[in-house]
């Protein structure tokens, strides 16, 4: 059984670890909170992107664009696909990292020639631990989400897309669908189906006036589709970062209630032993007055 002064020490490292989780969940909650607000700040343009492109489509439902399938056609693509990848720097989240990393093995199981990018040294050193070649990896880190980064992974992706190297190209991200609920997700980004633009613009009703494109519809439609592309990079982006912030928060205040539960059994641990130890000393100087005394007797 171990001695006072062991579960003292013991006491000592859980309330030492103990702050150290204190602190990480409270960065974490401020980085949730502050890419919350910067997610917010740029949800409308993007939203009124989505409303624009709604519009051309019902103006000239029939436009032709390499960024949609053709009118009636859903079959997958042959050729190669490419796997945009979003995972933490590091881990402590829980299950955040490994169900998008699952989702990733799956889609390269149901399709060997897929080329992946990744965002996040936990997947690259995930993928490189295990002999997966990464097509490209985007070596900054996933703590700081913007617009500038995604412009340069929409701008690689699409230019690949552009030459006919990727037929398809899939999203694997984190959804933060409530502030107790997140789920990892692998969305095809290109090319859509038009029926994601189905319907008029929120608010709007039913619209019947004609507009003009210059120089055409086609060209309108694929310049609005390369900024609609970049945004949702970036809302995956964000998205995934919030999750990340979010789980980081739960297993941090899971930690938290265990270490407080740790905390509570050692202290009783450590007053048992502390009070055995106190009965046989007291035990100790007892028989040994009594045997002075039985010796002065004689």
């Amino acid at each position: 059984m171990a001695g006072t002064k062991e579960i003292k020490t013991h006491i000592e490292s859980v309330g030492e670890t103990r702050k150290i989780t204190n602190a990480m969940y409270l960065i974490a909650s401020t980085k949730l909170r502050r890419a919350r607000q910067e997610l917010d700040q740029t949800r409308p343009y993007f939203e009124a992107l989505r409303g624009e492109i709604r519009r051309i489509f019902r103006t000239a439902y029939n436009v032709d664009s390499r960024f949609f399938y053709p009118i009636g056609s859903d079959e997958p693509l042959k050729g190669t696909y490419g796997c945009l990848l979003i995972t933490a720097d590091k881990g402590l989240a829980g299950a955040y990292n490994q169900n998008a990393i699952r989702m990733a093995q799956q889609l390269l199981e149901r399709h060997p020639d897929t080329k992946l990018f990744v965002v996040g040294e936990y997947g690259r050193r995930f993928f490189d631990q295990r002999k997966i070649p990464i097509e490209h990896s985007f070596l900054y880190t996933a703590q700081n989400p913007t617009m500038a980064r995604a412009r340069e992974i929409s701008t690689l992706l699409l230019d690949g897309f552009d030459r006919g190297e990727l037929k398809e190209i899939y999203v694997i991200y984190t959804d933060m669908e409530s502030a107790m609920s997140a789920q990892a997700r692998s969305t095809r980004l290109l090319p859509f189906q038009r029926t994601h633009f189905a319907g008029a613009p929120a608010g709007e009703g039913a619209m019947t006036e004609r507009f003009e494109f210059y120089p055409d519809v086609g060209t309108v439609l694929n310049s609005v589709m390369r900024s609609y592309v970049t945004g949702f990079i970036y809302s995956a982006l964000i998205d995934s970062f919030c999750c990340e912030q979010n789980a980081r928060m739960t297993a941090m205040d899971n930690a938290d209630r265990n270490a407080g539960k740790l905390l509570g059994e050692l202290s009783l641990q450590y007053n048992r032993v502390r009070q055995a130890a106190i009965t046989q000393e007291i035990t100790e100087i007892s028989a040994g007055a009594r045997a002075q005394r039985q010796k002065k007797g004689r």
